[in-house]
């Protein structure tokens, strides 16, 4: 039986966004993660033009929530893949006065159990942020050599013990459930303080199951062109590996001479450290954003 599931998520860093996107009445508003809605219901009560707004997401709960609350106002509404949807845009030629992504796994994914991102409840391993698609964790968990595991834990989650953590999970296989895994790697390996030692191998399984970074690389690429001049683009990543790529992203397109693309609003990131009383999941997020000088 489905775990019901609470769609209850609170938008991360959404002042700052809606600060630095600077929405005007009657702009159009492209989110590329829109997830249930959070930053996508304050965008559009600023611009008053839910028909000039397109909202993507993979998830499928997530489309359900956006079709019944946008798209009787007009909102187009897309099931697929950031790279997939941007590349498709770019194709068509389309252009935005307003893009955001915010690359973060939503409170309701985390909070089903049954979707097997969090270690903290009994679940299938699983980790897809699109149920449509075939690889789980439980594929590359069971299935993925120790050469390969390990290269993905020391890739994915910045784990210096890797090969370690591989080689325990090999040993255990096969391994069915989330907190299986998470107690495997507990067991290998100790840290100290508030943080598990699970945490980065799940980080990298979820990585590497959703080809998040490749997915995020191929979207930076066309996002330029993806945008009307004086348009404005938001990035909210949660963890050093996507930071770091829309930071150099920024910077290969930054004022710079004839030829630059963008004017980086954001010389430093906007971090959530400030509201993570409030809002944990906001702890880790990084905001950065741009606007469009050059065509």
């Amino acid at each position: 039986m489905s775990n019901t599931t609470n769609h209850h998520h609170t938008p991360v860093l959404l002042e700052p966004t809606l600060e630095l996107l600077d929405p005007q009445a009657g702009e159009s508003y492209l989110d590329l993660t829109a997830g249930y809605g959070g930053h996508a219901r304050a965008v559009i009560a600023r611009t008053q033009a839910p028909d000039q707004a397109v909202l993507i997401d993979r998830d499928d709960t997530a489309i359900k929530v956006l079709t019944d609350e946008f798209s009787a106002k007009g909102a187009e509404i897309h099931h697929q893949d950031f790279a997939s949807a941007v590349s498709k845009f770019h194709s068509e030629g389309r252009t935005f006065d307003l893009v955001l992504m915010d690359l973060g796994v939503s409170s309701p994914q985390i909070d089903n159990g049954e979707r097997g991102f969090s270690f903290n409840k009994q679940a299938p391993l699983d980790m897809r942020m699109d149920r449509q698609q075939i690889l789980t964790a439980a594929n590359i968990v069971n299935e993925a050599s120790l050469e390969e595991l390990a290269q993905i834990i020391k890739d994915y989650g910045e784990e210096p013990r890797a090969k370690r953590i591989a080689e325990a999970i090999v040993k255990a296989r096969p391994i069915a459930t989330t907190t299986d895994l998470a107690t495997v790697v507990s067991e290998c390996v100790r840290t100290r303080g508030k943080i598990h030692p699970a945490t980065r191998t799940f980080q990298a399984l979820r990585i590497a199951v959703n080809d998040e970074l490749k997915q995020l690389s191929k979207t930076l690429d066309l996002l330029p062109a993806l945008l009307k001049t004086d348009g404005r683009v938001a990035i909210i990543s949660f963890h050093s590996l996507e930071d770091r790529l829309v930071k150099r992203w920024l910077k290969n397109h930054q004022a710079n001479g004839y030829e630059a693309e963008l004017d980086v609003i954001t010389k430093k990131p906007v971090d959530g450290q400030t509201e993570s009383v409030n809002n944990p999941r906001a702890r880790s997020a990084k905001l950065r954003g741009a606007v469009k000088i050059n065509t």
